[in-house]
């Protein structure tokens, strides 16, 4: 249920709505736009006190039957979040590229790739420390080193650090060596993880599943706000078809769908969803075209000694021409639309 007040309600109208809710059992998500006051309401038979609700002072309407992921939806939030990690900024009118290795397997390989990544026009770095692989003997990453030295270059390079994490009893502690965390694919369904990560202040990276709709990812996203937690980035990285040639498919009308369903930043992943390095440029600016906030791609000092997805991993050169490409088209498309907007 969406409580929406009326413009320029009273703070004592807000607050009267709120202690009605959590008195009937229901918990209260308060959005303040500075124009309107927007309160999500949950709970378990909370729809009976609908009318009540929308008796109240300050109330100017009641929608009993928003869409699942009522918190994740525009009706919600109309505007598009914007979520802040240190210098950066993902959504609105910015466009940001997270880069890095699949896996931290050194220091010296984690460095060099870090300044590749910064002097390319990076804006966050990501690296594997726990990683999830499909067989139990492929390397499985550093564990709590590669948080460390992942740190470490985040702090050397001043650029926000990004990892994924795989177990709730990993969530406390991976929170203090990273600025953004990662639900990768496999665990975006794992709502234990998710309930998890919606106790902390932290930005999540929320990858799609490769078996999921967009519906299906909305709503773990939900898990996520409706824990508290109000800074969820969407991850599109392709999804499992019939196709063998790429490595996944890349769902393209998944990033326009999403922006039209939810306010929360969108960015893509083209290594995943491609798996080819030739396809990750066409299928980046393809992304930026549909109107991504951002990408993330996989970046390595010398792919071919990548111990996971060396054929992925761009090389910094790749690299620094893909930034300047994307954001070449971002700019245009912008300049673009603010002209067609002045437009009588």
């Amino acid at each position: 249920m969406i409580v929406i007040m009326r413009d320029g309600a009273a703070v004592k109208e807000i607050s009267g709505v709120i202690r009605s809710v959590e008195s009937a059992g229901g918990q209260a998500h308060v959005l303040n736009s500075g124009q309107r006051v927007v309160i999500g309401v949950n709970g378990p038979g909370i729809e009976t006190t609908s009318k009540q609700l929308g008796a109240l002072a300050g109330v100017r309407e009641v929608v009993t039957s928003p869409p699942p992921f009522q918190l994740a939806s525009r009706l919600f939030n109309p505007d598009d979040t914007v979520i802040k990690v240190g210098k950066v900024a993902i959504g609105g009118g910015t466009f940001t590229i997270i880069a890095g290795p699949c896996s931290i397997e050194s220091e010296e390989q984690l460095m060099k790739t870090a300044e590749a990544v910064k002097t390319g026009g990076g804006d966050m770095l990501r690296g594997g420390a726990f990683k999830p692989r499909t067989s139990p003997y492929a390397f499985q990453g550093l564990g709590l080193k590669g948080l460390k030295l992942l740190a470490q270059a985040g702090q050397a390079f001043d650029i926000p650090v990004v990892t994924e994490v795989l177990d709730t009893r990993d969530v406390s502690w991976v929170s203090e060596y990273t600025d953004v965390i990662q639900i990768g694919a496999r665990n975006m369904q794992n709502f234990s993880l998710l309930k998890e990560v919606g106790k902390t202040n932290k930005p999540i990276l929320l990858k799609r599943g490769m078996l999921s709709t967009i519906e299906e990812w909305l709503n773990c996203a939900e898990y996520i706000l409706n824990g508290g937690n109000t800074h969820v980035i969407l991850c599109e990285r392709g999804i499992r078809t019939f196709e063998t040639y790429t490595r996944n498919t890349l769902d393209i009308s998944a990033v326009p769908a999403a922006k039209e369903l939810s306010h929360l930043p969108v960015i893509v992943d083209p290594s995943h969803a491609t798996g080819k390095i030739s396809l990750i440029g066409p299928t980046s600016l393809a992304s930026v075209a549909a109107g991504a906030n951002g990408l993330t791609v996989e970046v390595h000092c010398n792919p071919k000694e990548a111990l996971s997805d060396k054929d992925q991993a761009l090389t910094p050169a790749q690299f620094s021409d893909l930034s300047i490409k994307v954001r070449a088209l971002y700019k245009f498309m912008s300049t673009q639309a603010d002209n067609a907007n002045d437009q009588p």
